[in-house]
């Protein structure tokens, strides 16, 4: 994704690497020492959300709805990544550190794979693969049809995140990624709409929030470009 998602540092030239950011140009140097004791840690933050999980299926602290728990835990874990990886380009900006880049395809891959535990329970343990019922849910309740969207989008993004489609995709792989800020707004909605309905908006104006700012940040930045040139 571009300035914000699920990849990493690209080759270009000789052996010299630029960091793959949508017109950043940040110079990808040696790796700092603290670069791969970082990524441990960033990895492993990124399972506690499914080891959670797991725990509290164990201990029988799913409540009196599983399955509705565990979409409710994966959606709102993917939108939470969402808008770290999406923070990742500001926080490189603000701090100077480029090394910060290097954790966005990996904070990106898990957001993909929370979204991919969260439709997955829902196609499978929440409607059996019913197809009719699937439509059905569809058609009657639009934060479904926004939520669909968005994981449709998220899989050509996690698909072309590997450096030899950075490579092979060049320029274009810059535009494809650019979809991550599709997929903040359309994750938002989805939220909103879905907590709509039991007029509970306090976590979905948060997030709606969230992503305002980081892509208002984006804007802001695109506009003070064009000025300057």
């Amino acid at each position: 994704m571009p300035p914000s998602t699920l990849t990493p540092a690209r080759a270009s030239g000789t052996r010299a690497a630029t960091a793959a950011t949508a017109g950043t140009g940040a110079v990808r140097t040696g790796s700092p020492r603290w670069l791969v004791p970082a990524k441990v840690l960033v990895f492993a933050a990124g399972l506690y959300p499914i080891a959670r999980l797991v725990l509290f299926g164990l201990t029988d602290r799913l409540g009196a709805n599983p399955i509705e728990f565990i979409t409710r835990s994966t959606g709102l874990w993917t939108l939470v990544i969402l808008c770290i990886t999406l923070a990742v380009t500001p926080l490189r900006r603000v701090t100077g550190v480029p090394a910060l880049l290097r954790f966005r395809r990996m904070i990106g891959l898990f957001a993909f794979f929370y979204a991919t535990l969260h439709f997955t329970t829902y196609l499978w343990f929440d409607k059996w693969f019913d197809v009719l019922a699937i439509l059905k849910d569809v058609g009657k309740r639009p934060f479904i049809t926004i939520g669909f969207a968005a994981f449709a989008l998220l899989i050509p993004l996690a698909a072309t995140s590997p450096r030899a489609m950075v490579r092979r995709l060049g320029r274009h792989w810059a535009t494809l990624h650019r979809a991550i800020y599709v997929i903040a707004l359309f994750g938002v909605l989805h939220f909103w709409w879905m907590r709509a309905g039991k007029h509970d908006l306090a976590l979905p104006k948060l997030y709606a929030a969230i992503v305002a700012v980081l892509l208002g940040w984006r804007l802001l930045e695109w506009g003070w470009r064009r000025i300057r040139a």
